[in-house]
């Protein structure tokens, strides 16, 4: 992991903002507007690129464009931060070249802003030694309460975060690093360069739309790798919609989180509020954290 985290510079109002689109194409038109007011509400500058609803397939525009953007708006000395449209899929496309990856500088640290699809961007910037939200995106904001709201808006204008309470599985407390992730898009992140070192870490996972038994074999895998093995604490928000189809035989997504993680012997707090479905509690990437599975608290530092 990075020797120590860089945390950008606190925004203000009147800083520029840039909007890209580096995943699914952009289909939630009015939803991405709403999402873009909210933020020019707050009195920040918030700069579209023209080719926001491109789309190729199910991508919001070609590879080498979508990349072209997100290395465009990291360089450019007047964006304070890069704001994600939505998610989908398409973020590690964009960082299979070396241009994508080392877009990311140390030297000039920016705010970005997002989750889903976007942990691969996230984990990226981690692996530079820059701290990202792990936070709403354009088109889901909108939908998030006045404290989700506020928790985001206080984070990245450099104000302190509250802790946030779920349900404690116990293991005591431990502290760690906190890496935030969409389950699905992290296990698709193994054995590649943007899979940071899981020494110390305290996860925190979310997903939707998958089956139990397909967030069985992801968590296995994890598992069978050795990677939970390495972590001081596990904390999970929502797994929307991951339900069974009817009339099928299955656990409950619930179940195989008990099963699959409950005997790690480490802290474990459950049904926190960050994931798909609102609310999605800003979390920062990279940041010290404390994990209190007797009391159920994650409180971030």
């Amino acid at each position: 992991m990075p020797s120590q985290i860089i945390i950008p510079p606190p925004l203000q109002p009147g800083d520029l903002l840039r909007v890209i689109a580096p995943s699914g194409a952009l289909r939630e038109l009015g939803a991405f507007q709403r999402g873009v007011d909210i933020w020019r509400s707050r009195g920040y500058k918030v700069e579209i690129i023209p080719e926001i609803d491109v789309k190729w397939g199910y991508l919001a525009g070609k590879d080498e464009n979508r990349r072209d953007h997100l290395v465009s708006a990291w360089q450019d000395p007047e964006c304070r931060g890069i704001l994600c449209a939505r998610g989908g899929f398409g973020s590690t496309r964009i960082l299979e070249e070396d241009k994508g990856r080392e877009s990311f500088s140390a030297s000039s640290p920016k705010w970005l802003i997002g989750f889903s699809d976007i942990t691969a961007l996230l984990w990226s910037l981690y692996q530079a030694g820059i701290s990202g939200v792990h936070a709403p995106l354009l088109t889901t904001i909108a939908d998030e309460p006045d404290w989700s709201l506020q928790r985001l808006f206080d984070w990245v204008e450099g104000r302190p975060l509250a802790p946030l309470k779920g349900c404690g599985w116990g293991g005591g407390v431990a502290s760690g690093i906190l890496l935030p992730a969409n389950l699905t898009v992290a296990t698709h992140l193994f054995a590649t360069p943007i899979q940071p070192n899981m020494d110390g870490i305290i996860l925190a996972f979310e997903d939707v739309t998958e089956a139990p038994y397909r967030i069985d074999r992801m968590l296995t895998q994890w598992r069978m790798s050795g990677v939970l093995s390495k972590a001081r604490g596990i904390a999970l928000g929502s797994f929307s919609r991951c339900e069974a189809p009817p009339n099928v035989p299955s656990f409950s997504v619930e179940e195989v989180l008990r099963d699959r993680l409950g005997d790690l012997g480490i802290p474990i707090v459950s049904d926190l509020p960050f994931g798909h479905e609102a609310p999605n509690a800003a979390l920062p990437v990279g940041v010290q954290a404390t994990l209190d599975g007797d009391r159920g608290i994650l409180d971030i530092f």
